[in-house]
């Protein structure tokens, strides 16, 4: 196979490829964050402490991340049949890898929120701050990069995933590297893809990287200002009051 006639085949699994990465990622995020947030909330001596609840969503995230992929897809079959309407190509594949990916991102989300300074939380509990506020003011705007971190790895192992689903008739470049390379004995476009993959894998971490960095560096600086401003109250010196 030449590489013209490789390119529209790259090109078309590479959008396959990427619509299922894009719609995956996205639901996990809409899902994973509120199962994240309600884990860290209902841990022992958090926000809304309930060991029960924590222990029933933790049992469900387990249960959720512990399915080997494969197996994952097969098992939704009907599922996402009733669903989407269709149990393979691209949309058929993103109900399975959205359902893998949630609980594997809320735990991310959970360890994000578990490193936020404690302090703040009782800072803004004990100034009348009630749960919302405590989620949406000091808890994920202090996780914040560690959230996008946790997005990037999240893309990273969709599109592994991705890869997974096309093997079994989900599309993208999974499909071409299996259906082609493997199945025809086409070397070169199997080396194509793989290459490819590498690329998508090491622009988003670059890209994730880079952003995190970023937001790192601003809540560096937020933080040492508000310091030097408490200092800056802290060491004033009182007014003088003068004789009457």
């Amino acid at each position: 196979m030449t590489w013209n006639e490789m390119q529209p085949l790259l090109y078309d699994r590479t959008l396959d490829t990427l619509f299922m990465v894009w719609w995956s990622g996205f639901y996990a995020v809409l899902l994973g964050i509120p199962l994240g947030v309600l884990l860290h909330l209902t841990h022992r001596g958090a926000v809304l402490q309930n060991v029960v609840v924590n222990k029933v969503l933790g049992a469900i995230v387990n249960i959720g991340r512990s399915f080997p992929f494969l197996i994952l897809i097969v098992v939704l079959i009907p599922f996402t049949r009733f669903l989407v309407g269709v149990s393979i190509g691209p949309t058929g594949a993103v109900v399975p890898l959205a359902l893998a990916a949630i609980p594997f991102f809320a735990r991310l989300v959970e360890a994000a929120l578990r490193e936020v300074d404690h302090g703040l939380v009782e800072a803004a509990h004990a100034m009348g701050g009630g749960t919302w506020t405590i989620v949406f003011k000091v808890l994920l705007p202090q996780a914040l990069p560690a959230l996008i971190a946790g997005v990037t790895t999240l893309v990273i192992q969709l599109i592994g995933y991705s890869a997974i689903a096309g093997a079994v008739g989900g599309g993208g470049l999974g499909d071409l590297a299996y259906t082609y390379g493997y199945q025809q004995y086409e070397t070169p476009l199997m080396i194509a893809t793989v290459v490819e993959l590498i690329l998508l894998v090491t622009l988003v971490q670059v890209l994730g990287d880079r952003l995190v960095r970023r937001l790192a560096q601003r809540g560096t600086r937020a933080s040492s200002l508000r310091v030097g401003l408490r200092r800056a109250r802290t060491e004033e010196p009182p007014a003088v009051t003068e004789a009457a």
